[in-house]
């Protein structure tokens, strides 16, 4: 049997693996997850054989243990069940963080290293393994000096004891990043003479408190003993607050009669503290991505080992510092992140509104969180309630422009995280930035914009969208051929663009290229077509949508042919049943009930309905459009003989072939007056027509 079993929460994994370490270094037995729990095991059972092998269960007592404990509950409930009267020590815990056992545990006595010293911590522990705590000399002389003062001197290299000026977290629950935060470390450890690693991301991702959450890790697991040392770049010189934590936190004497980068260099090599440092410069940014790095340039570490920069930035800072990108949440994390602000109960409730806000705020964590902090505050309103004040108001909502004091995002609203990289753009810039805000969310190929400048070099445009935007972090290169905006960067360009003179004439040039792209489908459409035409669905449906208002007459019923005919060519009648009909509603909202727009729109559902073989809804459709041809066009007129064909095919469906002839004939003698007998309409109805006569033969 093993002495002991550590049971802790995965917060203080760094506690549970130092009380397990002094216990075996002192001769004792351990089971300890972070160990012995190896990949390929079953969790649950490694679980079960621990609790049973060991002697006594070790808690590792904290608020994380005590309010996250689903798991770690049924490892101290066994010890207790074995031992409810304390008499065997079956149940040892040892108190780690400042937190107050209730209930059973109450009872149990435990050993606080709260607020001790390494050696201190030490000697409780091992005291705490013996039968009786008589010390081994001779207690000191009451009026004598204290053990606390006995110790002031000690030099200690214990979690969380390094020098440091880490601010504090704004956020309740830190989640979805558990992956990055191990990534990170490794990056960073990469042995290099010099380490520069760049946290970099859109406003809003979260950069600062990836940073801030790894300093503090790493504080706790005393990995970087030498210090911690956080500068923020944007609020003033960061030489100014080096040299502030040098004389504050190092107590070093900073000569005055030098500049500062001179200074600075100086704090380096003085630099006290043994063992590595850690170097964390938040929110680099400037016009460009070589100013940004000249500004700091001076003030940055020597290359020495010992010191690992990390940097939070928009930028893309160059080939010589290694980049870190971090992405949107995953959903289930953004969930998280939303349930820890407005509570279980309340999310479960509305699950899917919670799910469909997420999904409307991109899974952007700064959005989440000023989201989650109004529903703090606004406890009686819903999450529908919610989201249809965000789709009404955009990024102009309340709630996503009030931000707290207390978080750790600075920025006063989602747009605010925006407008920082938007003032640096050159105007060319923005405009590009006006095109891209008008297509949908999904990716775009970049030829189309390269085909709508085409008075503008190639690979001037292309610097533009590099340097300018995706630099910046507000587009994302998807592939070598498509990019894409995120939502509430579109938001925010779109905020921008309605302001701008040019916006109605950027409209309707959309439009036209989305109406081009529909003109050249047929309508039996290949196979290859609808791959080549694929990437387009979303963007003909902003057309059809979103900037409806902008389509010229003549262009207006051509993105929804478009949509429907790429649905009909896959036979997928039911996602194309919504184009024609809302193609039809927006012909007769445009043009009144009487168009020829109208009754091709007529047509186009009727034909729809006659391929499914649902006659009865597309009759009534080509006898609506036929009238209407007839009226605005006059009995001879080539739609008129189209729609006369189209009856007839209708009919002939149905079996209904002597009803189906006379159209045909009427349609055919049009044709050939009207257009020809060589015309293929004129021959396809007569082939039709030859066809029809020899099923009634």
């Amino acid at each position: 049997m093993k002495d002991f079993f550590v049971s802790y929460n995965r917060a203080d994994q760094t506690w549970a693996e130092w009380i397990a370490w002094v216990l075996e270094e002192n001769g004792h037995t351990v089971i300890i997850e972070a160990w012995d729990f190896r990949p390929g095991g079953n969790w649950a059972l490694d679980m079960q054989r621990a609790t049973e092998a060991a002697h006594t269960t070790v808690m590792v007592l904290s608020a994380n243990f005590l309010e996250k404990g689903r798991f770690t509950q049924p490892e101290w409930a066994a010890a207790f069940a074995q031992d409810p009267t304390g008499e065997e020590r079956r149940l040892l815990p040892i108190r780690v963080g400042d937190c107050q056992p209730t209930g059973m545990l109450a009872l149990v006595q435990y050993v606080d290293m709260v607020g001790q010293s390494e050696a201190e911590a030490e000697q409780l522990v091992l005291s705490a393994l013996k039968e009786r705590a008589k010390p081994a000399t001779r207690p000191g002389f009451p009026g004598g000096i204290s053990p606390s003062e006995r110790v002031a001197d000690q030099k200690v290299s214990f979690p969380g004891t390094a020098p440091h000026n880490l601010p504090r977290s704004g956020a309740k629950e830190f989640v979805g990043r558990e992956t990055e935060l191990s990534n990170l470390h490794l990056q960073l450890q990469e042995s290099r003479s010099l380490a520069i690693t760049a946290i970099r991301g859109m406003g809003g991702i979260g950069k600062t408190e990836l940073a801030l959450r790894y300093a503090y890790g790493q504080l706790a697991q005393n990995n970087y003993p030498g210090g911690i040392c956080w500068l923020q770049a944007k609020e003033q010189n960061i030489g100014t607050e080096l040299v502030n934590f040098a004389v504050d936190a190092l107590k070093l004497a900073v000569p005055t009669d030098i500049d500062l980068p001179r200074q600075a260099q100086f704090c380096w090599r003085s630099w006290p503290a043994e063992g590595n440092v850690l170097v964390v410069i938040d929110d680099v940014s400037g016009v460009n991505d070589i100013a940004a790095y000249q500004a700091i340039q001076p003030y940055l570490p020597p290359s020495e080992p010992r010191f690992r920069t990390l940097l939070t930035t928009r930028l893309q800072l160059g080939a010589s510092i290694d980049e870190f990108e971090i992405k949107v949440l995953s959903p289930d994390a953004s969930l998280a992140l939303l349930e820890s602000l407005m509570g279980t109960d309340r999310l479960n409730r509305e699950l899917d509104e919670a799910q469909a806000l997420c999904e409307w705020l991109g899974h952007l964590p700064l959005g989440l969180e000023l989201v989650g902090r109004f529903l703090q505050r606004k406890r009686t309103w819903s999450l529908a309630r919610l989201r249809e004040r965000l789709e009404a108001n955009r990024l102009e909502a309340r709630a996503l422009c009030q931000a707290r004091p207390d978080m750790t995002a600075d920025h006063e609203s989602v747009a605010a995280a925006f407008e920082l990289s938007w003032q640096d753009l050159d105007e060319p810039v923005r405009e590009l930035a006006y095109r891209l805000c008008l297509f949908a969310l999904a990716p775009i190929p970049w030829e189309w914009l390269e085909t709508w400048y085409e008075d503008i070099d190639a690979d001037e445009l292309e610097d533009w969208r590099d340097e300018g935007l995706i630099n910046r972090s507000l587009l994302t290169l998807v592939s070598d051929e498509t990019v894409q905006l995120h939502q509430l960067i579109r938001e925010f360009f779109r905020s921008k663009f309605e302001a701008w003179e040019g916006a109605a004439d950027l409209k309707q040039t959309y439009c036209q290229g989305m109406v081009q792209i529909a003109q050249i489908l047929p309508q039996a459409i290949t196979r290859d077509q609808i791959l080549a035409v694929t990437p387009a669905i979303p963007h003909l449906a902003e057309a059809s949508t979103t900037w409806q208002p902008w389509l010229a007459d003549n262009d207006l019923i051509w993105p929804f042919v478009g949509l429907a005919r790429i649905y009909e060519g896959q036979g997928a009648y039911g996602q194309a049943e919504p184009w024609w009909q809302t193609c039809l509603e927006a012909t007769r909202d445009r043009f009144g009930e009487r168009h020829p727009d109208v009754a091709q729109s007529l047509n186009n559902l009727a034909a729809l309905y006659n391929s499914q073989g649902r006659y009865d809804a597309a009759e009534p459709l080509c006898q609506e459009a036929l009238t209407m041809r007839k009226a605005l066009l006059g009995e001879r007129h080539p739609d008129v003989a189209q729609s006369l064909n189209n009856l007839a095919v209708l009919y002939a469906n149905q079996g209904q072939y002597q009803q189906a002839e006379p159209f045909l004939l009427q349609a055919l003698e049009l044709f050939i007056q009207l257009l020809g007998p060589e015309h293929p309409h004129t021959r396809s109805t007569q082939q039709s027509l030859e066809i029809l006569r020899s099923w009634m033969a």
